[in-house]
This record gives C-alpha cells, sequence and structure tokens, in this order.
C-alpha cells in the first residue's frame, strides 16, 4: 500500500474550530465515497510544539490528512473520479493550500492497539 500525505492550511479568517468541524463534520464523510480508498486519516493540529535546538520551518498547517491505497494506479484512478472531483470543489471551501506527499511507510515501532 501506499499513503498520501497533506498539511492543509485554512482559509483566512476561519477559525481553528470552523476549520475542524468543517472538515470532520462535512468533508470527510464525502471521502467515504471515493473509490478505492484503502484509510483515511485526519490529523488535527492540538499544539504546535517545537524544538528549542532547530528552527521551525515557517509553514502555517493546520491539519494533516492521510489517504491510503493498494498504488499509486489506484490511487491516480481514485482521483480521476467525479467524486474526486466533487471533494476538491468541496475542499477550496475551507482549504487555502496544500502541501502533498505520496510517502512509503516504514514502521520502527506499531501502533497500539
Amino acid at each position: 500500500m501506499i499513503k498520501r500525505i497533506s498539511l492543509l492550511t485554512r482559509k483566512p479568517g476561519m477559525s481553528e474550530a470552523e476549520f475542524g468541524h468543517y472538515w470532520r463534520e462535512v468533508h470527510g464523510p464525502m471521502v467515504k465515497r471515493l473509490p478505492g480508498v484503502r484509510g483515511y486519516f485526519q490529523n488535527h493540529i492540538l499544539d504546535r510544539g517545537h524544538r528549542h535546538d532547530l528552527p521551525t520551518g515557517g509553514q502555517q498547517v493546520d491539519g494533516i490528512v492521510e489517504f491510503w491505497f493498494d498504488s499509486v494506479a489506484a490511487m491516480d484512478a481514485a482521483f480521476a473520479t467525479p467524486e474526486a472531483k466533487e471533494l476538491w470543489a468541496d475542499g477550496g471551501k475551507f482549504i487555502a493550500s496544500v502541501t502533498t506527499f505520496v510517502v512509503e511507510e516504514h514502521v520502527v515501532i506499531p501502533r497500539a492497539g
């Protein structure tokens, strides 16, 4: 499987609470209609901690989304559907910018049950 991770920034004038609510309650359920998705996780920012020995990256991030697919081909096929076009259009209502990565995950310590 492959994972697609995107860093999201909310629209100007939208509070963190409004962003989180819309993303979770309106946008998130739309993903269930997207074919081929094997997993979908919304990561809502609770704290903006930092290391004191390193500078911050400077990019504002309001949420991190993870999509899981069987393959890059499956991801491309899903994102070519009318459901994806509807999802992207809805994202434009609350997302100001997005930075996306397709990654290969290497588990060092598995998530506890």
